[in-house]
C-alpha cells in the first residue's frame, strides 16, 4: 500500500504542514532574524572585549608578580580560593560592553527613532471668524475686528490611539 494513498497519512501530513507553515512564518519574520543576528554578533563582540581586558588592560594594573587575572585570596576554613582578579576582569568587560552598547547602539537608534517619529500636532489656539474671516482666540465669544457674536467652539473628542 502506497503512503500517498493512505488517508491517515494524508491528514497527518496536512496537520504537520500547517504547523510547519506557522513555524516558517514565525522564523522568517524580520525581527526574529534580526534578533538572532544581534545575539551572534554580541557573542563574538563579547569574546573580543574579554580578550582585550584580560590580555591588554589587566596586565597594566599592578598587583604583584602574578597579574590581576591570577589575583586570589585563600579562604582558610574551606581551603578554596577567592578569585578577585577574575571578578575584576568580568566587571571591566561588562563596563566596556555597556559603554559600547550605549554609545554606539542605544543613542544612535534613539536619535533615529526621534527623527522619524511623527510630530504631534500643535494645540489649536485660534479660529476664524465666520463673518470677517479674521483670526481670533479660540475662547473669544465676539470677534475683535467686526464685533460679531461668535458661535460656540465645537469640541471634538480626541482620536483614540491605535484606532
Amino acid at each position: 500500500m502506497a503512503t500517498s494513498e493512505n488517508s491517515t497519512v494524508s491528514r497527518a501530513e496536512k496537520r504537520v504542514g500547517g504547523w510547519l507553515g506557522g513555524f516558517r512564518e514565525f522564523i522568517l519574520r524580520g525581527n526574529v532574524v534580526d534578533l538572532a543576528v544581534g545575539i551572534m554578533i554580541g557573542i563574538a563582540f563579547s569574546g573580543v572585549v574579554n580578550a582585550l581586558v584580560s590580555d591588554i588592560f589587566t596586565p597594566l594594573i599592578p598587583t604583584g608578580s602574578k597579574g590581576l587575572d591570577k589575583l586570589s585570596y585563600p579562604i582558610s576554613y574551606t581551603g578554596s580560593q577567592l578569585q578577585v582578579g577574575a571578578f575584576i576582569n568580568a566587571v571591566i568587560s561588562f563596563l566596556i560592553l555597556a559603554f559600547v552598547i550605549y554609545f554606539f547602539i542605544v543613542r544612535p537608534v534613539n536619535a533615529i527613532m526621534e527623527r522619524y517619529e511623527p510630530k504631534q500636532p500643535e494645540a489649536v489656539t485660534t479660529r476664524e471668524c465666520p463673518f470677517c474671516l479674521s483670526s481670533v482666540p479660540i475662547k473669544a465669544s465676539r470677534c475683535a475686528f467686526c464685533t460679531s457674536e461668535l458661535p460656540p467652539v465645537e469640541r471634538t473628542a480626541p482620536a483614540a490611539k491605535g484606532a
